[in-house]
This record gives structure tokens, C-alpha cells and sequence, in this order.
């Protein structure tokens, strides 16, 4: 049974799709891996799909994206919710990908009458579970041990939707005082998520689609988008880092406890804990980045050929490389550990 991982922030900017995508591709060395590409600004697909632009006008891809798999339930057709054909990379055949669809919030109004409307219109009463059933079905056809779905940034019904489908939430972060305040937010809002699955998922339990799920637990923090200097984050990131972890371990992790979207202490472990739950400190990648674009794979797994640079700068970038490399390994250790 696939392990349904969502990144979640409501604020913008903080590297969240290159960390899932990252992160994604990593899970990849040891498991099958689905992502969803829930953004309509679709920046996951654009990383995941050579040749994105025609993948959209192609008669035989261009429907083969999350809005228009769940569109027969949206638009009340008698017919079931179907798998896709995913797309997966030429360089990694146990990755694939549900692509995102720029139109996607087109669904936003009508997802949000049923989530209010408690199943009371019987005609919105598939709606809450479609996009849960669509990703079953992916997951089943693809024998994924790993999903992993990035959102955009906005407290949305299609967002909370998707949180609420998943088994694991973290939540990424960049150093800097917006993130601090966002967390705040989060401690509000998804215990009231959490919530209304508690009260209204069963009133759907009938529907051709039952939102059969429980609330998804924290597994942790990623901060990202920093400079080093001398081998730690650069001032003021320090202070913000530190900022950031005392809120998710004072407010964030409390407040989701309360409402059964946290784990238990143990299971985290002790040197999590004293972390303040941060999974990953993740620095820029300054010049990387630009040559894992042009060849189709994040930055660690980039050849030699590929960084095309001599001397002292092709040294200090393969170090780099493999220093990201180290990250996100030790990220996707951890994250299975806290899911196992």
C-alpha cells in the first residue's frame, strides 16, 4: 500500500515543488514513486517532462493530467474514475508522475459547495473523494510504495482535499520571518481540516467515491533557500532557523497533536525532537541548479559531463554535488523511518 506524502505551506517561495521533486527522485533509488502535481502553475511537471510544452497539445498525452482524470466526477459523466498513463523521466524508470493542469482550480467552487454543503446536494456528493479515488488507482496500476503531492500555496478546498488524502504531511520552510507567521496559520487551520474529516467524511461514506481516510500526521520541517558561510548557515539565517524550529516544536506540533496529525514521540525519536522536527536544512544550490535544468535531474545526480566545468570550479561543484547528494539522503532516510 502506497505512503501518501503531502508538502504543505500556505506561504510561497520556499523551494517546496524542488525539495518533493528532489526528494521524489531519491525515494526512487530504493522505490516505485508517484508524484502529483496538484499547483496549476505545474513547476513539478515542468521538471519531470521533457519537452513540457508539447506534452499539453500532443492528442495523445494531453489529457493524461490530474484535472482531466477527475473531470467525469466533476461534471457528473456515468462513468468511474480511471488511471492515467504516466509520464516517467528517460533516466529514472521508478519515478512517475500525475502532471498538473493549469485550469485545475476551475474545480475550486464546486469542491467547495460539497465540503460545506455536508452532503446535503446529493449532485456534489462524489466530489470530496474523487481526487483520493483517482490516486488509488494510479498507485494501484503503478504498484507505487511512495506518493508524494505538491500544492500551491493558498489555504484552497482542492488544497485541503489533498491534505486530508494523504498519510504525511511536512511542511517546508525558507529562513526568514513570513515562514515564522505562516506557521502560525498552520497551527490554526489544519486542525479545523482535520475536523471537518472527523465530522463530514462520513456523511460521504455512501457516495461512488467515500472519503475512507484519517488525518494525515506531521512528519516534519524542511528549511531551505540559504547561504553557507564557513560550513553553517549564514547570519541571519541562523536566528530564523532557530525561530522556525522552536514554533513548530512549541505551537505547530502541540496543535496537531491535538487533533491526531502528529506522531507519537517515540516514534520520531529523540535527536528529531531536539531538532525542533526539522528533517533537513537545504542551502541553495547557486550554479547547480541551471545544469540539472538542462540535463532533466536534480542537482545530485548530475555526471561530470554534465557540470561541463575544468579544473577548480568542475572540483568545487562535484563536492557540492555530492554534498546535496548527502542531504537528500539522509532526508529520505528519515522520512522512511517516520513512515515505516
Amino acid at each position: 500500500m502506497s505512503k501518501r506524502i503531502v508538502f504543505f505551506n500556505h506561504k510561497g517561495g520556499v523551494s517546496k515543488t524542488t525539495t518533493a521533486y528532489n526528494l521524489g527522485w531519491k525515494l526512487s533509488e530504493r522505490h516505485r514513486v508517484l508524484l502529483v502535481d496538484a499547483d496549476p502553475q505545474c513547476n513539478l511537471t515542468s521538471l519531470v517532462i521533457d519537452g513540457f510544452d508539447d506534452y499539453y497539445i500532443n492528442d495523445r498525452t494531453k489529457n493524461q493530467n490530474l484535472k482531466d482524470a477527475v473531470e467525469v466526477a466533476f461534471k457528473g459523466r456515468p462513468e468511474p474514475i480511471k488511471a492515467i498513463d504516466c509520464y516517467s523521466p528517460p533516466r529514472n524508470d521508478q519515478l512517475f508522475i500525475v502532471p498538473g493542469h493549469q485550469n485545475l482550480s476551475e474545480y475550486e467552487a464546486s469542491l467547495t459547495f460539497a465540503i460545506t454543503s455536508n452532503n446535503a446536494i446529493s449532485t456534489l456528493e462524489n466530489l470530496p473523494g474523487a481526487f483520493n479515488a483517482f490516486i488509488k488507482e494510479v498507485e494501484n496500476k503503478y504498484r507505487i510504495d511512495y506518493t508524494i503531492i505538491d500544492l500551491n500555496p493558498g489555504l484552497t478546498s482542492i488544497n485541503q482535499n489533498m491534505v486530508l488524502a494523504s498519510d504525511y504531511l511536512i511542511v517546508p520552510t525558507n529562513p526568514d520571518p513570513f515562514s515564522i507567521m505562516a506557521l502560525d496559520t498552520l497551527s490554526r487551520v489544519l486542525p479545523r481540516w482535520a475536523d471537518w474529516l472527523k465530522q463530514s467524511a462520513p456523511l460521504f461514506s455512501g457516495s461512488s467515491y467515500p472519503f475512507d481516510k484519517e488525518p494525515p500526521k506531521l512528519i516534519g520541517s524542511v528549511v531551505q533557500r540559504f547561504n553557507v558561510r564557513k560550513g553553517r548557515a549564514a547570519s541571519p539565517y541562523r536566528d530564523n532557523i532557530q525561530d522556525i524550529k522552536r514554533k513548530i516544536s512549541n505551537d505547530l506540533k502541540p496543535a496537531l497533536s491535538r487533533c491526531s496529525m502528529a506522531l507519537e514521540d517515540n516514534i520520531y525519536g529523540e535527536p528529531l525532537i531536539n531538532n525542533g522536527l526539522c528533517l533537513s536544512e537545504i542551502p541553495d544550490f547557486h550554479g547547480l541548479l541551471p545544469k540539472a535544468l538542462d540535463a532533466g535531474v536534480p542537482v545530485f545526480a548530475l555526471s561530470h559531463a554534465e557540470i561541463n566545468e575544468t579544473g577548480t570550479v568542475l572540483d568545487g561543484m562535484m563536492a557540492k554535488r555530492d554534498q546535496f547528494n548527502d542531504l537528500f539522503s539522509e532526508l529520505a532516510n528519515q522520512v522512511i523511518r517516520l513512515t515505516e
